[in-house]
């Protein structure tokens, strides 16, 4: 007699490790994500406020492209040598399109800064604000600008990997709730292992 092999009760789904359920996906580290995303927050928010208030308008404003275009002609510089610090295809990106749309660029980095922020400080669509704070990152990292871009990229991928319990403690426990994103705690269940329970209150 032969004996067949358990089939897993959705085939449909893979299970979670319990280690990144509790990493990514477990409310009780709401503290800690809401510390890095605060912090992160903070940095893209006095960033782009000090462009959008710069009192020359070189980022928004009269002069609005000015600072951007200085910024893409000292990038595009970096692309000699053997080891350039802009990649030969991003170099043309930024001479082909941004350098000639350089005013638009300039309103989409100010605005874009701010509003990154003051999603992530305010734990509002934490994933997305996260990602799109991670592409500017890499954008000024292709670019050859390093200053607090590694960091905040690092720290935006985590955010991104934890988004649905890094603005747990924010405006994400009650807007994410409407869409049926609710987390729950990574705690063992009656109903057999690896089982996750249902919703935390």
């Amino acid at each position: 007699m032969t004996t067949r092999p358990l089939q897993p009760s959705n085939p449909g789904l893979m299970h979670e490790p319990r280690l990144s359920r509790l990493l990514f996906a477990d409310p009780r580290l709401a503290p800690v994500w809401a510390l890095l995303r605060v912090y992160v927050g903070y940095e893209w928010l006095v960033a782009g406020w000090g462009k959008v208030t710069n009192p020359a308008g070189v980022w928004v404003g009269e002069q609005a492209g000015t600072a951007v275009s200085g910024f893409l002609t000292g990038a595009l510089a970096k692309t000699g040598g053997d080891h350039p610090d802009v990649a030969g295809w991003y170099a043309w990106f930024l001479q082909h399109v941004a350098l000639p749309n350089a005013a638009v660029f300039s309103y989409l980095v100010a605005y874009g800064e701010v509003l990154v922020g003051v999603a992530l400080i305010l734990g509002l669509f934490t994933g997305i604000a996260a990602f799109f704070g991670g592409v500017m990152n890499a954008s000024y990292l292709l670019a050859g600008t390093v200053s607090t871009n590694p960091l905040l990229f690092i720290l935006a991928t985590w955010l991104v990997l934890g988004w649905r319990v890094a603005g747990w403690w924010g405006l994400d426990r009650f807007v994410l709730a409407r869409f049926g994103v609710t987390p729950r705690p990574a705690l063992p269940s009656a109903t057999g292992p690896g089982t996750v329970p249902g919703p935390h209150r």
